[in-house]
């Protein structure tokens, strides 16, 4: 079966982007980057078995484009593990994580983000202006 045989059941459209990461657990800091993103949540590769359920504290440097600038806006909030998969061709595990503490501004900031690399997606770009 096709993915057109499946529709898209996540409620935020999501892009692939590598966006800077911190994710903090267990008195552990993880650096890693996106895969993908949304206002709702990032999907990433990390090198440790993240519990599904598994609450973190997560750190994002969003790139802003702002007038002729791109600046690095960070994002803190809260985190849920929702899934962890295995990499079979090396170390790591792909892991997906539902922002579920996350200030309303930062959210509409992911959301916007987003959106313009949406409308962006025919000229590749490293940074948008929101």
């Amino acid at each position: 079966m096709g993915s057109s045989m499946h529709p898209e059941k996540r409620r935020q459209p999501r892009v692939d982007n590598n966006i800077p990461l911190k994710i903090a657990v267990m008195g552990t800091d993880l650096v890693t980057e996106t895969r993908n993103i949304s206002a709702s949540g990032v999907y990433c590769r990390v090198n440790v078995f993240l519990e599904p359920m598994m609450k973190l504290r997560i750190t994002l440097l969003l790139p802003l484009k702002k007038e002729d600038r791109v600046l690095s806006t960070k994002i803190i909030c809260g985190g849920v593990v929702v899934r962890t998969e295995n990499i079979i061709e090396g170390d790591g595990f792909n892991t997906a994580i539902f922002f579920n503490d996350i200030h309303p501004r930062d959210s509409r900031l992911l959301a916007d983000f987003v959106a313009a690399v949406l409308a962006s997606r025919d000229n590749p770009v490293k940074s948008v202006s929101v």
